[in-house]
């Protein structure tokens, strides 16, 4: 019967027509049965570990769980929804009923994209989907293009970041149903607009997790991450659920894109690496539709995003710590914990507009290793640049945004290189406002797991000398405290009240989209030089000498007498003239002149200022 049934996963409840087929992957195990409405139905057994058989009479919104060998009954690991919980039955979905209306939408490109990282629960006050969808508009007319929402599979409790998942195809109840996800994605396609999604192949959550009792093969102990048991991709279970997964999220969501968490502890032995088989996955159910996968890689590992016939994955973009902790250091002045590596110099900047990476197989202090893999042919679209993310914000202790933690000419200098730069920006929710809402680390958790998740927290907080204070040690959120998630919540008032801080990112937005030279985020178009201690530039070349220059200046006025660095000197016949200015009094700034003169350079302190020339 298994044969004759069309699946589009691998395992789950498929309706078809006069009932549902039922498959499981449990090896190890003597028998399955299927729990139904009081009703043990049992499955075949299959060659190859599999459990599966037809049960009619089952529609949808039907609710089962799985008995394994007459004991206890678990949720089906491939669940599509999981209503009352991880620790509860699964619901029969019947994905084919929503009627999608982006037919023409063709999906994400690498190349001119700006990024919105958002996170669903505190996104809004109602935490949904259809609030979040309410303000996709305005996010469009700031300039994003695409939107990537944090881990949205079913975990424990009433709130989360999400990276505790434990069914990887649940959408989590939280934030409404399935179809609800489905109707985000599909407005924000009329909009113009991307989805993309974090997804965890890393690790499972510790509470709800019950694949083990289904098979120990979906776990190994050869290998070890910070969050719980690795993953064993060698295993027939544990690979075709994250590939099948992959393309689940793209084909029955319409997806445009995947963002792989933590990669650098994704292990796989066999040939096929699981990150190039699942990326392979996903373009395939996209069809002709572009997909971005993007992976946050904590060893700075090149390889993927070589092609595969070049020996990489085929990955499209990576997260680049490196530009944010240099950004850190420079608006923050400190430099401790993992910041130690870094020192927010002028220099660092050049070299990360030009090579993305800073750290490319050099020893890492911090680290007491050395990281990463040379990456001077990767184009610079492929590295994923932000001065906020969700780590790094609640990473601060308090939750600080960046704009909390410099001065307000700083902070737009730097939006300035971050929105112009040759990588592909990345804001975080709120971040376009000007938002004062701290993101703190908040999980759900109780008991023994509550006191683990404190303690843990409290550890990886220790690295930074000033959290260990009592002072600072007192003012610590409490991850498992419903108030820690409540102050997280963005409030949408601020949008109206900092008008100077969305048009500063708007009109940056535009400027990258609309001017020729910044939108071809060109491949070695790019050079850049130290100005002073404080002040550097980026030269972009444009054609026949329509070139752009991006002055950043992080320290006071800068008096350049002469200027003997030849990336000052205006195209042949021309004059350089400003073409935006990070003074602008829109902004809050304090206007500005223009810096060329018969007698020398100037450009005000703690300032931006792009030239064109004429």
């Amino acid at each position: 019967m298994a044969e004759s049934i069309y699946r589009s996963l691998p395992g789950g409840a498929n309706l078809a027509p006069g009932g549902a087929h039922f498959r499981v992957w449990a090896p190890e195990r003597r028998r399955v049965e299927v729990v139904l409405e009081g009703r043990d139905v049992p499955l075949d057994r299959e060659p190859d570990g599999h459990f599966s058989g037809f049960v009619p009479c089952v529609a949808e919104g039907a609710l089962y769980k799985c008995r394994l060998d007459g004991g206890e009954a678990y949720p089906d690991p491939y669940s599509r929804f999981q209503p009352m919980g991880p620790h509860h039955a699964s619901m029969v979905v019947d994905p084919s009923r929503f009627e999608w209306t982006d037919s023409g939408w063709r999906g994400l490109a690498r190349k001119g994209q700006v990024l919105y990282e958002l996170h669903i629960g505190t996104f809004t006050r109602e935490g949904t989907w259809a609030a979040a969808a309410g303000k996709l508009a305005f996010l469009r007319d700031v300039g994003v293009t695409a939107v990537e929402a944090m881990p949205v599979s079913e975990f424990p409790g009433a709130f989360g970041w999400g990276y505790d998942g434990v069914h990887h195809f649940a959408p989590t109840r939280l934030y409404g149903p399935p179809d609800d996800f489905r109707r985000f994605v599909d407005q924000a396609h009329a909009l113009g607009l991307g989805v993309i999604l974090d997804v965890v192949y890393n690790h499972f959550g510790p509470d709800g997790n019950y694949l083990a009792q289904f098979s120990p093969g979906y776990f190994t102990d050869r290998h070890h991450t910070d969050w719980g048991a690795a993953i064993e991709y060698a295993s027939t279970g544990a690979r075709e659920l994250a590939i099948s997964n992959a393309a689940y999220w793209i084909r029955e969501f319409h997806l445009d894109g995947l963002r792989l968490d933590a990669t650098q502890n994704i292990y796989d032995d066999t040939g096929d690496h699981v990150i190039a088989a699942l990326t392979r996955a996903a373009r395939e159910a996209a069809g002709e539709r572009g997909v971005l996968i993007i992976a946050e890689n904590d060893s700075q590992d090149a390889r993927l995003l070589r092609a595969p016939e070049r020996g990489g994955y085929g990955v499209d973009m990576v997260w680049n710590d490196d530009f944010h902790h240099s950004a850190m250091v420079a608006l923050s002045g400190h430099n401790i914990g993992y910041y130690s590596d870094y020192s927010g110099t002028p220099q660092e900047f050049v070299s990360a507009a030009k090579y993305g990476f800073l750290h490319q197989g050099q020893w890492r202090k911090w680290r007491r290793k050395r990281l990463g893999t040379p990456a001077f042919d990767i184009e610079p679209a492929a590295f994923v640049t932000y001065t906020e993310d969700h780590d790094q914000v609640a990473n601060s202790g308090r939750g600080l945004r960046v704009h909390q933690h410099s001065e307000p000419g700083s902070f737009r200098a730097l939006t300035a290189l971050m929105l112009l730069g040759p990588g592909t920006p990345m804001l975080f929710q709120g971040q376009e406002f000007g938002a004062t809402a701290p993101f703190l680390y908040f999980v759900d958790h109780h008991d023994e797991l509550g006191r683990q998740v404190r303690e843990g927290r409290n550890r990886f907080l220790s690295q930074f000398a000033t959290a260990t204070t009592p002072e600072m040690q007192s003012h610590l959120p409490d991850p498992c405290d419903r108030a820690t998630f409540e102050r997280s919540i963005l409030d949408w008032r601020e949008a109206e009240r900092n008008q100077d801080v969305i048009d500063l990112h708007r009109d940056l937005i535009r400027l990258r989209r609309e001017d020729p030279v910044f939108r071809s985020q060109r491949h070695r178009g790019l050079d850049g030089a130290v100005l002073s201690e404080y002040a550097f530039l980026l030269r972009f070349f444009g054609d026949d000498g329509d070139d752009r220059l991006l002055i950043v200046n992080l320290g006071r006025d800068l008096n350049l007498t002469p200027g003997p660095e030849p990336l000052l000197a205006p195209p042949a016949g021309r004059l350089w003239r400003p073409l935006w200015s990070s003074e602008n009094p829109k902004y809050g700034g304090c206007g500005s002149m223009p810096p060329e003169t018969e007698q020398n350079w100037w450009v005000a302190g703690r300032s931006a200022l792009v030239l064109t020339p004429v």
